[in-house]
């Protein structure tokens, strides 16, 4: 399972879940979709991605992938637990 992790500097929500990978000891890629890195990696998977109702992505915005493709998009720290607690 690969992991990629869109985040907002200064973003509480995105704090929690970096916390949560820290503390599980998991491994991800994080992407500040401030930097042209992170811009240009979450294009990859725009269709896939959540947004609120004005047209913007949520963030955090964790994508679970499986050979290459999503398998799931998460936005919190509890979906992102309760996704874990189901594949066990």
């Amino acid at each position: 399972m690969e992991y990629l992790l869109f985040t907002y500097p200064n973003c509480h929500k995105c704090d929690e879940m970096k916390s949560f990978f820290t503390e599980r000891g998991l491994a991800k890629q994080e992407y500040d979709v401030t930097g042209k890195d992170g811009r240009l990696k979450i294009r990859d998977f725009i269709h896939d991605v959540k947004r609120d109702d004005k047209g913007s992505i949520i963030l955090p915005t964790l994508l679970c992938l499986e050979g290459g493709r999503p398998s799931a998009v998460l936005n919190t720290r509890a979906e992102f637990e309760a996704w874990l607690q189901s594949k066990v």
